[in-house]
């Protein structure tokens, strides 16, 4: 059975300042972003919309706010409503704790605002960026494994990755945020990236990113500790599977508005 190996969270430090390696893995994701973002900018049918590199350096000054507010905000109100009472603990990102889906609204809400300011369809901004976000999750997860953060359920200890958190207890446990870094992030990265290289009606991408992450995290929820769970027509539901619930049935209603419009995004037209 395998024991968590507990890093240190420093990374280095740097003179009196401590590098997390939880904030490495975000400089990493918006690394990642720009990276992929070059690439992207460069698929006919992307070119065809006049992306240019400098929108991409624009825009992620955007992502990292909406991010960061983001999903801080969101781990305040759906799983840390203590903090009310510590407030200078939301300040502290470098302890983890960023709620993906607070997240997801802050970078929604984010992008609005870069669309309005460069004069761009909304939904096309959504398009581009979706297959981008993928593997900046799959860092985050890997900052919550390294952090030994979001322990996963009880497991039998015949299973070969079962796994003793020490800072938990001494129970075999199933390593969630792997589960979670490979399935959410890696595999969803793996089946949009392909979907998103050919042109595709006008929000299709983003929904679909929508669709296999609602998915993706409804199903790595049943192995990871639930932060909370409740009952629906009998049946327990994580914190993380009623979030991912209203992602699901939106972006069904999404691609059905999508490809009945059957419209392509090739003017940057304001919304």
């Amino acid at each position: 059975m395998l024991i968590h190996p507990m890093p240190d969270p420093v990374a280095f430090h740097v003179g009196p300042v401590a590098v997390h390696w939880y904030g490495l893995m975000y400089v990493l994701a918006f690394a990642l972003f720009i990276a992929l973002g070059r690439v992207r900018i460069r698929q006919p049918h992307i070119a065809a919309q006049g992306w240019k590199n400098e929108d991409l350096d624009d825009m992620l000054f955007y992502g990292m706010l909406g991010v960061v507010l983001g999903g801080r905000l969101g781990e305040l109100i759906f799983y840390r409503p203590e903090w009310f009472q510590t407030p200078l603990e939301i300040f502290k990102v470098w302890h983890g704790g960023m709620s993906f889906h607070g997240g997801f609204l802050g970078v929604l809400i984010a992008m609005w605002f870069w669309s309005r300011k460069a004069g761009r369809n909304l939904l096309d901004v959504y398009d581009f960026i979706a297959p981008m976000v993928p593997l900046g999750y799959a860092c985050g997860r890997l900052g919550n494994f390294i952090n030994a953060e979001l322990p996963g359920r009880v497991t039998d200890a015949t299973l070969p990755w079962a796994m003793i958190w020490p800072n938990v207890d001494a129970l075999p446990r199933h390593p969630s945020p792997v589960y979670q870094m490979l399935v959410d992030g890696l595999l969803v990265f793996a089946i949009l990236w392909p979907f998103a290289r050919h042109a595709r009606p006008r929000l299709a991408v983003g929904a679909m990113y929508t669709l296999l992450y609602g998915c993706a995290r409804f199903f790595t929820e049943y192995f990871r500790t639930p932060d909370w769970e409740t009952t629906v027509l009998g049946l327990p539901i994580t914190s993380g599977q009623v979030l991912s619930l209203p992602m699901i049935l939106a972006a069904v209603a999404m691609l059905v508005w999508s490809y009945r419009r059957n419209t392509y995004g090739t003017a940057p037209v304001t919304v």
